[in-house]
């Protein structure tokens, strides 16, 4: 089940890793793994990542890098296929990808003569890149007709359990989404208050701030990694946030 109308699908240069995800998704259907199991996997897929990068062997660092982004398309496909949104994996999937990015950036910067601060900028930025794209791709899909609405774009609420999750896991996980995503949602919505008002985003804006997609950020990283250039990760990310005024100028001055 496609999380958007026909008329707004776009090429999303971060969603690279769907076609492995569905594969992956499609050989676990008929078995006992749920997609929070499938999750737990990407989260150690980064986590090897993560020690391949402390150790310098950044080419298989990289290997698991993107392999996170394959997996991490798994288990919403895996949901949908066994019919079994949740807020926990909603929840759960986001939380595992901010530490992840945190501990990716880390790993980088203690193996680099860069900053600390500036790590911490980087961090910042690519947080703040990633959900500008959540903001405008969660509006479009909450707009879409029987489309995935365990997304919202204001996250103000805990949501009452879905069928076959606990209550306490998802208010729980709601907790620390806030916690970890809460300032970030509020600097991008006091940037587009209205957005939310916008009909639809043409297909061509979706892509450009597909740019901005987590799956983008890391074949960037993994990109990187694997031609060495490792001490130009951390400013290169900073940098990358120049787009985020344009694209939000873009969309207030022809997509309204």
């Amino acid at each position: 089940m496609s999380k958007l109308n026909a008329s707004d699908k776009f090429l999303d240069l971060s969603d690279y890793g769907r076609s492995f995800g569905r594969f992956l998704a499609l050989q676990l259907k008929e078995t006992r793994f749920t997609p929070i199991h499938v999750t737990l996997l990407f989260g150690i897929s980064g986590l090897i990542a993560i020690y391949c990068i402390l150790n310098h062997y950044y080419i298989t660092a990289s290997f698991f890098i993107l392999l996170k982004s394959g997996i991490d398309a798994a288990d919403g496909e895996l949901a949908r296929l066994k019919k079994t949104p949740s807020y926990s994996g909603r929840y759960l999937d986001s939380i595992f990808d901010i530490f992840l990015n945190f501990f990716f950036l880390l790993a980088i910067w203690k193996v680099t003569n860069t900053s600390f601060w500036m790590m911490l900028l980087a961090f910042f930025c690519i947080q703040l890149q990633g959900t500008l794209y959540n903001y405008y791709y969660v509006i479009l899909r909450n707009k879409s007709v029987g489309g995935d609405t365990t997304s919202k774009v204001f996250e103000y609420k805990t949501p009452k359990a879905l069928p076959g999750e606990s209550q306490k896991s998802v208010t729980i996980l709601f907790k620390i989404y806030t916690v970890v995503y809460g300032g970030f949602d509020k600097i991008i919505h006091f940037l587009d208050q209205n957005a939310y008002k916008v009909k639809t985003f043409p297909n061509w804006f979706m892509t450009l701030l597909s740019l901005y997609g987590l799956g983008f950020q890391l074949l960037l990283i993994a990109f990187m990694l694997t031609m060495g250039w490792i001490e130009f990760i951390i400013p290169i990310l900073i940098y990358y946030s120049i787009l985020i005024i344009a694209l939000i100028g873009i969309r207030k001055s022809f997509i309204i």
